[in-house]
């Protein structure tokens, strides 16, 4: 199977470098490599998810001009069969927010690299197509 393309979204280089070296090329066995499409602007988000090819976005809730969460809940409301949306978001206590957003899953800040694959391969794993041995 091809890559899996995993689209990061937050104005804050250092917030997308730590996301892609907690996950790394294959978070687990089971699936392929992940191939990363780094975003620092909504507008870009938007023109990547629109175009398809993308099969699990990472949006920073504490990302400014525009949040996480809000792109969030536009993608989920604008695009048909919109792949998982996994928010970061500023504290445990805002999963809730998560929610609203329709976001399939929340990892707080600080990124614990653990949480954040164990969610990823997750929602990953609804993407690649099982296999029969």
């Amino acid at each position: 199977m091809s890559r899996l393309k995993v689209l990061v979204y937050s104005d804050d280089i250092d917030t997308r470098q730590q996301v892609i070296l907690a996950l790394g090329r294959r978070p687990h066995p089971d699936l392929p490599e992940l191939e990363y499409v780094e975003v620092a602007t909504e507008p870009v988000v938007i023109q990547n998810m629109d175009a398809g090819h993308i099969d699990l976005a990472i949006l920073d809730g504490e990302a400014v001009p525009a949040g996480g969460m809000g792109i969030a809940k536009q993608l989920k409301d604008e695009i048909y069969q919109c792949p998982p949306v996994l928010v970061l978001t500023g504290r445990p206590q805002d999963a809730w927010l998560a929610t609203w957003s329709r976001a399939e899953a929340a990892v707080p800040h600080p990124i614990d690299p653990v949480q954040l694959a164990e969610a990823v391969i997750s929602l990953l794993r609804s993407r690649v197509p099982a296999t029969t041995t």
